[in-house]
């Protein structure tokens, strides 16, 4: 059985202590009751008891359904008849209107006509011309192409007079229609890479889906974007919750994309959802889950081709919203980001430049390892997506001892090194912070044999750009 929802979660809150989520983040106490604390060492992974949840196909599992199975056959069957009982009916109007009587075709329930009658004046072309013999030698071969056949053909109007013709689309062309040019003709030329950088996108300009004839301008697009979203210092205007709690929340959210299974793109997007919203309305403790699942409800629909159901995450909220609290705030959250969901994410950069430069996969989930545990560091709130993937990427490199940030990288990213050095002295100096119990999701993620065990890489002391 594949349990979706993540462990329970709980408020922690003493006299004298700044109030802090436990765990994963906080649900809100039941109505006169008091908030449990979970045991650690009591970890579980829950069932939802909506449903008997089940890894889900992209297609379902339909054939196994006996039920079903009857269902279609006896669809089929009707469908059948139906269609016998209208083809009876069609002819028998057909012949009525070739008489110029009046077609007429009996409603389904009610009997009563609702199909407009054929005009006496329509002949059918088989009931009155016949086709007179030709030999085959008296046929004369077209001297025409194919435009010329086709634009000769006209479609005679059922109220028309024999001089109005309808002409076709195909005649609006033309016979003299522009050939098409060589596809190396219609791109736009441009500037080729400079000596000593890997021409990435002409070595695969031949593979559709990696749409190399627009990669450049794709990504160029998305670094402009970024300053549309730009995060300012929002905790200074929440009164409520602080630095702590923001990472205890991205902490739940990175479980719930694991246990989801969802791409790493709806939690990169979830996380920008939440920072853009409070960045612009101050939440209290209490709404702050409520925040977090309600944005990575949205990423999921925005990213995920099958995206959970509302029951499951209000599930993993533990009870502590309603179904309508949820929908509120999606309403709320779109709103204040303007419906602006194709935002500028530190994930894609980071694939593109992996790409480019030809990295290793270790290399690569190293790389999103650091990026990953930036998620929760409220200092990198502010930064570019782009110089923030540059970043980690030149990190992981010094830390597998690869070279350093060669020619194409720079090229593809943008960025010197000069530009992106401060940054990659930070996200070392994270690394090398005590590991919090509290927020270990992400490097229990990372020391698993599937990403390499990249979380157990020794940190470097000093990092030598």
């Amino acid at each position: 059985m594949f349990n979706m929802a993540p462990k329970k979660t709980a408020l922690k809150k003493s006299l004298g202590e700044t109030t802090m989520l436990k765990r994963s983040v906080s649900t809100r106490a039941k109505k006169n009751s008091d908030v449990k604390l979970v045991d650690e060492s009591s970890k579980r992974k829950a069932v939802s008891p909506l449903k008997q949840l089940s890894k889900r196909s992209a297609f379902g599992d339909i054939t196994n359904d006996a039920d079903l199975s009857k269902k279609i056959t006896t669809n089929k069957k009707d469908s059948k008849k139906n269609v016998e009982t209208i083809s009876h009916v069609v002819k028998k109007n057909l012949k009525e209107s070739e008489n110029g009587n009046k077609a007429v075709m009996p409603h389904k329930k009610t009997g009563r006509s609702n199909i407009p009658t054929f005009p006496p004046k329509v002949q059918m072309a088989k009931a009155n011309i016949k086709p007179e013999k030709v030999h085959p030698s008296s046929v004369s071969k077209p001297t025409c192409d194919k435009t010329e056949v086709l634009t000769s053909v006209r479609v005679k109007s059922p109220d028309s007079t024999d001089n109005e013709l309808y002409l076709t689309a195909v005649e609006e062309l033309g016979s003299s229609s522009k050939k098409l040019t060589t596809k190396d003709e219609e791109r736009k030329k441009e500037p080729l890479p400079p000596p000593g950088v890997e021409d990435f996108d002409a070595e695969n300009m031949g593979d559709p889906v990696q749409v190399s004839e627009y990669a450049m301008d794709i990504f160029s697009y998305l670094k402009e974007r970024e300053a549309k979203f730009v995060i300012d210092n929002y905790m200074e205007r929440q009164t409520s919750i602080n630095t702590a709690m923001r990472a205890l929340l991205v902490d739940w959210l990175v479980e719930i994309q694991e246990n989801f299974e969802l791409n790493h793109e709806t939690l990169y997007l979830a996380v920008k959802l939440t920072d853009i919203y409070l960045s612009k309305v101050t939440v209290s403790k209490e709404t702050l889950q409520l925040v977090g699942a309600a944005a990575i409800f949205i990423a999921s629909k925005y990213d995920e081709r099958m995206a959970p159901m509302l029951e499951e995450m209000l599930y993993v909220c533990d009870g502590a919203y309603d179904k309508k609290e949820l929908i509120r705030m999606e309403i709320n959250i779109l709103n204040k980001v303007g419906f602006e969901l194709g935002i500028p994410l530190s994930y894609r950069f980071l694939r593109r430049y992996a790409r480019c430069s030809k990295v290793t996969l270790p290399v690569l989930t190293l790389a999103r390892y650091i990026l990953e545990l930036s998620l929760m560091e409220y200092t990198f709130v502010s930064e570019s997506d782009s110089k923030l993937a540059a970043a980690a990427l030149l990190l992981a490199l010094k830390m597998k001892e690869i070279s350093g940030w060669t020619k194409t990288l720079q090229y593809y990213s943008g960025y010197s090194l000069e530009e992106i050095k401060d940054l990659v002295f930070k996200l070392n100096d994270m690394l090398k912070m005590k590991p919090k119990e509290a927020l270990s999701t992400v490097r229990n993620k990372y020391s698993h044999k599937i990403f390499f065990e990249v979380a157990k890489e020794p940190v470097l002391a000093e990092v030598n750009l």
